[in-house]
């Protein structure tokens, strides 16, 4: 799902808008235990399985995610 919601945000010809708007949807419209184990996940097994531009905007704002 977090992959899906990062090729929305490519289309944003600002990538910083774009990381901003991935990190504010996934705070927004993501219950705590959603992006707990989401960043469970990039602690387990890293950030190659996501979205570039998910993974950027985990790397930025991660500590507004957790």
């Amino acid at each position: 799902m977090a992959n899906q919601i990062g090729t929305f945000f490519e289309a944003m010809p600002d990538r910083t808008e774009a990381l901003e708007g991935v990190a504010l949807h996934l705070r927004r419209f993501w219950e705590p235990r959603m992006r707990r184990e989401l960043l469970a996940h990039v602690d387990s097994h890293g950030l190659s399985e996501l979205n570039g531009l998910v993974a950027d905007a985990i790397s930025l704002h991660r500590g507004a995610l957790g």
